[in-house]
């Protein structure tokens, strides 16, 4: 997926019953049992083939286009994930991503703030994304690489490097 911009002004009834749907399967997980059978059918509505085998994923999830999210086999994600995925998120296989993260795939137009740009993010293979980082439209977390809790992440993560802070910055190669 590439950048793109989109007006929601400008939905189909089609497409604001698919978000109405969405929201609806969003509240049934997020007000499930953790590790229930009724949490396991709500995240497998909610994401249906963008949800790999084993992907781990703890309520409550809060984000659009759920359509848009693609999980890899093995991913944990933990409580409270916000996922904007008007752009497209791709979580590959091994991935974790820790409670109160924030992975944002639009934003807003600077003049007509009705109007999203959306740019997907990516999260490659064993990344690990510290408690309440945020991941900006457009960015690639690489394989292994590491984002410190509290980071923001404006620029693409080289892969088996460790970044922090705000905006994020290189700390040092993973060992």
């Amino acid at each position: 997926m590439e950048e793109f911009r989109l007006d929601p002004r400008l939905s189909t009834p089609e497409e604001r019953a698919v978000y109405l749907e969405q929201a609806t399967i969003q509240h049934r997980f997020n007000n499930s049992i953790p590790y229930s059978p009724e949490a396991a059918a709500a995240a497998k509505e909610l994401f249906g083939e963008g949800l790999g085998e084993g992907a781990w994923i703890q309520p409550p999830v809060k984000g659009v286009a759920f359509h848009n999210v693609h999980i890899g086999k093995n991913v944990m994600i933990m409580p409270d994930c916000l996922m904007m995925a008007r752009g497209g998120i791709t979580i590959e296989d091994g991935a974790m991503i820790a409670a109160n993260v924030q992975l944002i795939s639009n934003n807003h137009d600077l003049h007509d703030r009705q109007i999203l740009i959306c740019k997907p993010v990516r999260i490659c293979k064993n990344a690990w994304i510290g408690a309440g980082a945020t991941i900006l439209p457009g960015v690639t977390v690489g394989e292994n690489a590491v984002v410190a809790a509290g980071a923001v992440v404006t620029k693409d993560v080289a892969p088996d490097t460790i970044v922090g802070g705000n905006p994020a910055k290189f700390i040092k190669m993973v060992e």
